[in-house]
């Protein structure tokens, strides 16, 4: 995999840097909305009774991890509304993003809303994949937001370890 340089952003103009921002944090707050709805109720009452493999983090990491990952999954996404609608990748890259982004919720919605380990692990493989598919799309049209996709690749690759683990306890 190559990383491009960091191209230069285009200068759209603030309103349309104010909107492009707009879209990319409303897409990752919606997501984690959805996420967090599907996963709150469930992590005191289901997901506290389950068997956790020796390596689950405590509870409270969680929430700064995942905060952390969509901060860094909207600045990606925005460097990359900011480019010329005409750029070579660009639309791909966008489809890529929002793939990814209904994978991440339903990946909560299948784990801790229909409380099934299974299901989570059925599909946090194709949510994975998603995530590399669109690294590699960001990577070729900025390094920068290629970059900014590795630790929530990482992240969900530990989450593909730590579901396995819950799954063959339970």
């Amino acid at each position: 995999m190559t990383f491009a340089p960091s191209a230069p952003l285009s200068r759209p103009g603030w309103g349309a840097a104010l909107r492009n921002a707009a879209v990319a944090a409303g897409s990752v707050v919606v997501a984690s909305a959805i996420g967090g709805l599907a996963t709150g109720p469930k992590i005191l009452g289901w997901y506290a009774s389950l068997a956790k493999p020796w390596y689950n983090p405590p509870n409270w990491v969680f929430g700064p991890a995942w905060s952390l990952l969509f901060l860094l999954m909207a600045i990606a996404f925005w460097r990359i509304l900011q480019m010329p609608a005409a750029t070579p990748g660009r639309t791909v890259a966008i489809v890529l993003f929002g793939v990814q982004l209904a994978l991440n919720s339903l990946w909560s919605v299948l784990f801790f809303g229909m409380e099934s380990p299974l299901l989570g692990l059925v599909e946090v493989v194709p949510f994975w994949l998603a995530i590399l598919a669109t690294l590699v799309a960001f990577a070729r049209l900025d390094r920068i937001a290629g970059w900014l996709f590795v630790p929530y690749l990482a992240w969900v690759a530990f989450a593909a370890v730590l579901n396995y683990g819950v799954w063959s306890l339970n």
